[in-house]
């Protein structure tokens, strides 16, 4: 029985198929924007629990929004998380980067 593949692994050999690697990069602004909430939810020593509780959330909630589940969240929301994680939330609008 062949042995399964790490994530890791799965993903490297994913994003060798351009298609696949040109959907990954458009997410790449996500994926930061998680990291940096969960980051920012583990300096302030919060565990999903007890940030949900001082939302007034379930912790269900907390890790929908961690695992990307925040796309159809308000913007008002995403900033009661920021500001109960001691943080502010910054919006911009950029051009798009030349390809």
């Amino acid at each position: 029985m062949s042995k399964r593949p790490t994530f890791e692994e799965f993903k490297k050999k994913a994003l060798q198929d351009k298609e696949v690697k040109a959907e990954y990069d458009l997410l790449e602004e996500e994926f930061a924007l998680l990291e940096k909430f969960i980051k920012a939810r583990k300096k302030a020593h919060y565990s999903q629990s007890e940030l949900a509780k001082k939302l007034k959330v379930q912790q269900p909630a907390i890790a929908r929004l961690e695992k990307g589940g925040y796309s159809t969240t308000t913007v008002s929301k995403l900033a009661r998380v920021a500001d109960a994680l001691g943080y502010s939330m910054k919006i911009s609008l950029e051009p798009k980067k030349r390809r």
